[in-house]
């Protein structure tokens, strides 16, 4: 087998030395400034300290959802029932998120490429992406909502122009991709914690009492402890286990894992991937007991208690004037708004990019779906979505616990216990099968079930238990559909026709370069597969993963191999 490393190619020179019509694939946008939204991140890329990639994974979770959502739960069910809902909320979360942050990071790919390999095959990972993009454009019409209100707060300004503002203004800061996102994390963050935390503890100091008030604080309909009512402020909590997708989109930048680094890198992980769930509860129960004070000692409706603006207006009124107390808190609610609306538009491109390339064999850039994405989520907000946000949140947390408990339950059991399931996580066209049962019949019946259970169909009663029964479908599916199936439909091949090794002594992914020969674009071996045609000269040649891609002809795709008993 003849064999060619090649150490640069010129993007630009796409097209060059191809065998087949330029014609097969479509190159409406230069890969390179695409920020591999479709792709391995490949290793000269990711320049990045584990500490930056890490920073930046939490910079895009300063999102105020948390503070509404902890507020509506306490309302709605008492303190000690929306923190034991909080609490469940984050150990599921946690739980679920670990062996996917590992895998985006240990491998540089984000989590569609690891949920194509973990049981739903080359196509069906798409449905995945439709819930996880669903998520991107519900949390930044959330979001969008909430700087909208700071705006009419603080500068009167109507709702519906609030909408557009905060919707236009994040697409220009999307446009370059990780590059510019790690650098805004890296500048606010520091400021976003000062704001938010400092007026918090000078509240509490000064005003002790608060901290019993809000213990004793049983919600408006005078609820007692139970755990239905836990279940049923998690359930609204869960719908944010989604948010281990956006930190991976940051993850598959992690630099490569060595014995030098091994502590800062799983420090890294922890911190940047399931950890952002430890903030995450925090902010919430902080959203519970600002709105408890609202409510309980200072007199405000319930309507504005919810509202993250007046939240944090209640607290910089007990330090400063009026009108300092107002613009802080609009710069506050702008800087977060600005912080986790960037990563929603980023993380929301990349899964529609993902999901238009594989159903059309075309690739007309990420940018384009930003703009998408932005729409959809304004249309959202003009509809008021942030009404009937406590319903929207609980429904939807049934979808996203049962994709990424399928996925977690694939990695932890399939893969590593029951050895059914590759360990090395197969993303490229041809190599995988298009569709897969294992992952596809768990999401159905997690799914379905839980939405069913979620809507009265087996009983009131049950209800509020909707989210555990997904993640309990999901994990008990998954390996047995895998078991039943004989892991028949992971692998279309185990070999993808390249002699040079995929990993380094250290088992991280390798940088060695191969020309792909339908664009002369020079890419690092991982994500590469030989042509099935063979070159001029009769020798293999390679494809890149999106080459192949958007390879319409699909005559480059290796052959399958024979199934194995």
């Amino acid at each position: 087998m003849t064999q060619t490393t090649t150490v640069s190619a010129d993007p630009a020179s796409a097209g060059a030395g191809s065998s087949s019509p330029a014609s097969a694939v479509d190159h409406a946008a230069p890969v390179g400034a695409e920020d591999f939204s479709l792709r391995f991140a490949p290793r000269h890329y990711r320049r990045w300290t584990p500490a930056a990639v890490a920073a930046s994974a939490l910079g895009g979770i300063a999102y105020l959802a948390d503070f509404s959502i902890g507020a509506t739960i306490g309302v709605q069910h008492g303190t000690v029932n929306a923190i034991g809902g909080v609490l469940i909320a984050a150990v599921l979360i946690f739980i679920s998120s670990f062996p996917l942050a590992y895998y985006a990071a240990r491998f540089n790919i984000d989590l569609d490429l690891i949920t194509r390999g973990s049981g739903f095959g080359y196509k069906g990972s798409i449905i995945t992406n439709l819930i996880f993009v669903s998520f991107t454009f519900i949390l930044f019409a959330t979001e969008g909502a909430i700087m909208a209100q700071g705006l009419k707060v603080g500068l009167n300004i109507p709702l519906w122009i609030g909408y557009a503002v905060s919707s236009l203004m994040i697409i220009p800061l999307v446009i370059y991709g990780m590059k510019l996102l790690s650098k805004l994390h890296s500048w606010t963050n520091p400021l976003w914690l000062v704001m938010m935390f400092v007026p918090l503890i000078v509240l509490v100091i000064q005003e002790p009492g608060s901290v019993g008030t809000f213990l004793d604080y049983t919600g408006q309909d005078d609820k007692s402890v139970s755990f239905a009512a836990m279940m049923l402020a998690a359930g609204v909590c869960l719908s944010l286990t989604a948010q281990i997708a956006e930190n991976i989109d940051y993850l598959r930048f992690m630099p490569p894992k060595t014995a030098a680094n091994r502590k800062s890198w799983w420090a890294a992980v922890i911190c940047g991937g399931p950890g952002w769930v430890v903030l995450g509860a925090i902010k919430q129960i902080i959203g519970i007991f600002l709105a408890v004070y609202m409510i309980s000692v200072l007199g405000q409706e319930t309507d504005i208690a919810i509202e993250p603006v007046n939240q944090f207006m209640s607290e910089y009124n007990q330090m400063m004037p009026g009108w300092l107390a107002t613009t802080l808190a609009v710069i506050l609610v702008v800087i977060s708004q600005i912080k986790i609306n960037t990563t929603n538009a980023y993380c929301g491109s990349l899964a529609w990019t993902n999901i238009y390339s594989r159903s059309f064999k075309k690739y007309p850039g990420r940018v384009w779906f930003v703009v998408f994405n932005v729409g959809i989520s304004l249309a959202l907000m003009e509809f008021n979505m942030f009404s009937v946000l406590s319903f929207v949140l609980s429904f939807y947390s049934n979808l996203a616990i049962a994709w990424i408990f399928t996925v977690a339950a694939d990695i932890v059991v399939n893969k590593y216990l029951l050895g059914i399931s590759p360990k090395v996580p197969e993303f490229r066209r041809g190599m995988l099968y298009d569709w897969n049962p294992v992952g596809l019949i768990s999401v159905a019946l997690s799914g379905g079930i839980s939405v069913a259970m979620f809507f009265g169909a087996f009983g009131d009663g049950v209800a509020a238990f909707s989210p555990l029964f997904a993640a309990l479908i999901a994990v008990v599916v998954t390996p047995v559909t895998a078991v039943v199936t004989k892991g028949r439909w992971y692998l279309r091949r185990s070999d993808d026709g390249i002699d040079l090794p995929m990993f380094d002594a250290d088992g991280n992914p390798v940088d060695d370069r191969l020309t792909c020969a339908l664009t002369g674009e020079s890419c690092e071996r991982p994500d590469m597969v030989a042509s099935a045609l063979p070159g001029p000269d009769g020798g293999t040649q390679y494809v890149s993963s999106l080459a192949l891609t958007l390879d319409m002809s699909g005559e480059h795709v290796l052959p399958a191999e024979p199934p194995t008993e």
